[in-house]
């Protein structure tokens, strides 16, 4: 069954896209990448049915990143939180890109901020540079709006790491949470509770948004 799929991956090809796609994932060997633009795979899923599925996300680990990126949309589709849960702890360990990781944004966990809190602060702490980042975006994701907290903004502000793709995050969460709550998030800049590097970054990327007035982006300017 996973051999169809891979098959089906292949006749979606796009070799330039490849081409593309490796620049901006330099950290994984070119010829692990297929070459398949998201909306294509997005259709696939719609197109496997329920048996494929559950034979294909059971074989760990991947070859393709594309094949990860179908492994991770499927996570996402999951209806059950606990089920999403599981198959993540299980699919962490294989996952060794960004462009994986952030494909997984489960909808189920909107619903369950509560229940998820916990898990993100395992992940946060796991040392695994994809659990972290992952659970970053979680905070990003779910708990940035009627959801916040500033205390959110503690545990992300605590991590110390030297991976740059957790950096990186950190960066992207801090920019956000400056669009999104701006008075609660602009003394963590201002006090600069975050590394060098990557305070720079948040701010860097505060002022590339839209939704940073331009007095705002002056005064973040001035904090650099």
């Amino acid at each position: 069954m996973a051999v169809c799929i891979k098959d089906r991956l292949f006749q979606l090809q796009d070799v330039k896209y490849r081409d593309f796609s490796a620049k901006l994932i330099p950290n994984i060997d070119k010829e692990t990448i297929i070459g398949i633009r998201t909306p294509a795979l997005r259709q696939l899923i719609k197109e496997i049915d329920q048996e494929e599925a559950d034979a294909f996300i059971q074989q760990l680990p991947h070859h393709y990143l594309e094949e990860n990126n179908l492994h991770g949309y499927m996570i996402a589709n999951y209806k059950d939180f606990d089920r999403i849960i599981q198959a993540l702890e299980k699919f962490f360990p294989y996952i060794d890109n960004w462009a994986t990781c952030d494909t997984i944004t489960p909808k189920v966990f909107k619903k369950n901020t509560d229940k998820l809190l916990p898990h993100i602060d395992k992940w946060l702490s796991s040392g695994e540079t994809y659990a972290v980042r992952f659970g970053i975006r979680m905070l990003m994701a779910f708990y940035l709006d009627e959801k916040f907290k500033t205390n959110y903004l503690d545990k992300v502000a605590v991590i110390r790491s030297e991976e740059y793709y957790i950096n990186m995050m950190i960066a992207w969460y801090f920019a956000t949470a400056l669009t999104k709550q701006y008075a609660a998030t602009v003394p963590y800049i201002e006090q600069r509770k975050l590394p060098e590097w990557t305070h720079r970054k948040a701010i860097q990327k505060a002022r590339e948004s839209r939704r940073i007035s331009d007095e705002q982006k002056k005064y973040l300017n001035s904090l650099k």
